[in-house]
């Protein structure tokens, strides 16, 4: 793979990645779309794309071991991570920022991995428990009261959806096909999300922007997204994947202030810098514990 090539696919992905909170915070800001709606339109629109690019790659055939529903791979503890981290990601954008929320969600993501890799057997040294103490320290600061603090229910949430989507992460190691498995979780996912909408629906709401925005979020941003993600993944190593997606808040938080004037607190760079410095001194310590 060439090097320009990489580096496209890479930052498209991570572009994605944040693309994602950007558009369910427009969503929920400028339209009157409820979070249940936008949740099951996201799953069903990243379920079609990844659909069509597995049908499309492989003529629909499917290879590999994770065979299921129409041809595509997947399975349902996978997929009930996935609808908790959608639906989370959704309920808590309705009173996040969008910087709090992505660094609320990838300090989750990265906290939940680490500590799940410590259960099983993974020993720190004394730097690398240094630092997942501190970003769980930073998590901890953005959501103690004060006039900066998000509500803490959308903090909770966003916290929740992080640990289902490090979940759903962990499942996912050593899947033979990640993008036909991935398919097959949004299509699984897709009816869960329906049943919350159906139980919420005296309050649910449609907006035509708002639906707009929910299927962008789940066709460009979740399913290419991911897809792209997955081919880049090919050329980069454990270290440089895990280095790259510490940009993600950090585009996010940008892409707040330049789209939705949303303001980027001094407790938000002092959490942000906790929470990623922590979690790189994790990642990129390989000295023995």
């Amino acid at each position: 793979m060439s090097v320009t090539r990489l580096f496209l696919l890479t930052l498209f992905a991570m572009l994605s990645f944040a693309g994602n909170s950007v558009l369910c915070r427009l969503a929920f800001q400028q339209t009157s779309i409820d979070p249940a709606s936008f949740t099951v339109i996201r799953l069903l629109s990243g379920a079609l794309m990844l659909a069509l690019l597995v049908y499309f790659r492989r003529g629909g055939a499917t290879a590999g071991r994770n065979r299921g529903i129409h041809g595509i791979g997947g399975n349902w503890p996978s997929a009930f991570a996935l609808f908790a981290y959608a639906g989370g990601f959704s309920f808590a954008y309705t009173s996040l920022t969008t910087g709090t929320g992505a660094l609320l969600l990838f300090g989750a993501v990265q906290a939940t991995m680490i500590l799940v890799g410590w259960w099983s057997g993974e020993r720190l040294n004394l730097r690398q428990a240094s630092g997942l103490l501190l970003a769980l320290a930073g998590l901890v600061a953005v959501m103690l009261p004060g006039l900066s603090a998000p509500p803490l229910g959308a903090a909770l949430l966003m916290l929740s959806a992080g640990i289902a989507w490090g979940i759903y992460s962990l499942r996912g190691r050593g899947v033979v096909d990640p993008v036909g498995a991935t398919a097959g979780n949004f299509l699984r996912a897709a009816p869960l999300a329906v049943l919350l909408s159906a139980a919420l629906l005296a309050q649910q709401q449609l907006d035509g922007l708002g639906i707009l925005y929910a299927v962008l979020s789940g066709a460009i941003a979740s399913g290419l997204g991911y897809a792209l993600w997955y081919a880049a993944l090919r050329g980069l190593t454990a270290t440089r994947a895990a280095t790259v997606q510490l940009s993600v808040p950090v585009i996010a938080a940008l892409a707040g202030l330049l789209f939705l004037h949303e303001p980027i607190t001094l407790l938000l760079m002092l959490a942000s810098v906790a929470i990623l410095g922590g979690i790189a001194m994790v990642v990129f310590d390989r000295r023995p514990a």
